[in-house]
């Protein structure tokens, strides 16, 4: 969408953008617009950019396998899941209240919120009872197993924060040295370089039969050429002795 600079923007960063927005406002469609882009994004993010390798260009794509690869250590950022209004032993996992001595309806109370008349209020922050979830989670230390180019898909070792097709940010922190790839990975990739070399053995093939033949047609137009050389000399010595036969004559 748009990339920063240290020169104009004291910084270096890229503007990404993903999805399709069906019904998006003028500034984003002028935005989209300048980036070269036919459809407004559904969510566009800006990611520092590290390292010497060149900036991409305004309207370029990112695709997966030239940020991630197997391996690489990532972190997860995400909106968990809502799970609408909870009382604190689920939000929070409090004991509850004891069970005897007549505490029937006491099992799953929060218990004290503050004391009396001093301060005489409930503290800013104290953990009670509602709305749990939808909050901006990170998970760390996850994997990268696979990377497929083809349908632009990561595939992660570990859970990840929010729903089916929500929209996560992936962050590279390290890489794993003792990493071990799938085995339908490696067993994939070594197909491909069979594959690979199976195409390279016929196009050397393929050549040297051309070259056997182009130099089996020069060997013979060569060969004509000399027939022909050797007629001409032939049919020129045949002609001068018939001039001299006529010129004795």
């Amino acid at each position: 969408m748009q990339v920063k600079t240290e020169e104009k923007d004291t910084y270096t960063a890229i503007q990404l953008g993903v999805g399709v927005k069906k019904k998006p406002i003028k500034a984003r469609v002028g935005h989209s617009k300048k980036a070269g882009l036919e459809n407004v994004p559904v969510i566009i993010r800006e990611v520092a950019w590290a390292g010497d390798e060149e900036l991409p260009k305004a309207g370029d794509i990112v695709t997966v396998e030239t940020v991630f690869k197997p391996g690489d250590i990532i972190k997860v950022t995400g909106t968990s899941k809502g799970k609408g209004f909870a009382g604190a032993v689920k939000r929070y996992n409090f004991r509850g209240g004891p069970k005897t001595h007549g505490q029937s309806d006491r099992h799953r109370a929060p218990g004290s919120i503050g004391q009396g008349t001093t301060p005489g209020r409930v503290y800013k922050g104290k953990k009670m009872a509602g709305h749990m979830g939808v909050e901006t989670v990170t998970v760390s230390n996850l994997t990268v197993v696979a990377v497929d180019p083809e349908t632009n898909k990561l595939y992660v070792s570990g859970l990840v924060p929010g729903n089916k097709k929500a929209a996560i940010v992936i962050t590279k922190t390290g890489e794993e040295k003792k990493f071990v790839r799938l085995l339908s990975v490696k067993q994939k990739e070594e197909v491909q370089v069979a594959q690979e070399a199976e195409r390279l053995a016929k196009e050397r093939e393929q050549t040297a039969e051309d070259a056997a033949t182009t130099l089996k047609e020069t060997v013979a137009d060569t060969a004509e050429a000399v027939k022909e050389d050797v007629k001409s000399d032939t049919s020129d010595v045949v002609n001068s002795e018939g001039a001299k036969t006529n010129e004795e004559k």
